[in-house]
């Protein structure tokens, strides 16, 4: 599927957050339209750490590249601050759109960035930030490698201040626009109000952060077109973890938590090694 076609339909895009070709595919197989591959995530899985920009370009790029070659839903790829300047950004654009990026978020944090929903953020300045979005758009080999701009400015400079921004942003010529953390739904209407009908809007729903939850229907009724929710899988997966292993210590053997799991020949069914074996055997 195309991102581009699809966002022009009138129906909201519901992408779940993925971290790597196992998460991703689970998700495809589940229905979903398209992925959101979460730079926090990745640091939560593969570092074991917090999203305080410890993850690289080339991590999130390598992810990425085994993500699109096991699925084949678009995927929209979290690229942080494009890990440096305007030239850095290019780069980045660059790596990911060859990684199969569908869509590239860029945002206007300073370096190292955080979460969007953690204290103590800080923004570059507008100039810097369009510089940064006109690089990307130029860096860009297709016009259907959508460029995604977002800013943090509600947390640190005020709301008024997140939408004059936006537009800035949006005048560079950008694909979408994702103001993060917005505090209440009346902020959320007012940023759609200005913004939904000229470009997709994307809301990002953390379990436990500054936004309020909804659902995408919810959403999509306040005019937003994306609707993510990024770390929910790795949140999920944790909690998940914890029972699992908690039962295995106390039990000392996988019998309790059986029903909770998959066997060798259910794991096996998801990843498709029935399918991949006789694949093989066509070349003997």
């Amino acid at each position: 599927m195309n991102l581009k076609h699809r966002l022009n339909q009138p129906e909201v895009l519901l992408a779940p957050g993925v971290y790597d070709a196992f998460s991703a595919l689970i998700a495809e197989q589940a229905g979903f339209e398209a992925l959101y591959l979460s730079g926090a995530s990745i640091a939560y899985t593969a570092l074991g750490r917090s999203d305080i920009g410890l993850t690289t370009a080339t991590e999130v790029a390598t992810t990425l590249a085994r993500i699109t070659d096991r699925v084949r839903v678009p995927v929209i790829v979290d690229a942080d601050t494009g890990f440096g300047n305007a030239l850095n950004t290019q780069r980045t654009v660059r790596d990911f759109e060859r990684a199969g990026a569908a869509m590239i978020q860029l945002e206007d944090q300073t370096f190292p960035k955080r979460c969007g929903h953690l204290d103590g953020k800080g923004v570059v300045p507008v100039a810097e930030m369009e510089g940064k979005l006109r690089a990307a758009l130029d860096a860009r080999r297709s016009s259907d490698t959508l460029i995604l701009a977002r800013t943090d400015a509600v947390a640190v400079e005020g709301f008024e201040a997140a939408l004059e921004r936006a537009e800035r942003y949006l005048a560079c010529g950008v694909d979408a626009l994702f103001i993060e953390a917005v505090r209440t739904p009346e902020h959320m209407n007012t940023a759609c109000q200005q913004f939904a009908h000229r470009v997709p809007m994307l809301a990002n729903m953390v379990e436990g952060g500054k936004t309020p939850v909804q659902s995408a229907d919810v959403l999509a009724q306040r005019g937003y077109k994306i609707v993510i929710f990024p770390g929910g899988t790795a949140r999920a997966v944790a909690h998940t973890l914890q029972g699992y292993y908690a039962s295995l210590q106390v039990h000392q053997t996988t019998l309790p938590w059986q029903n909770h799991m998959l066997d060798f020949d259910g794991l096996n069914a998801v990843i498709g090694t029935p399918e991949l074996l006789a694949e093989g055997r066509r070349y003997e």
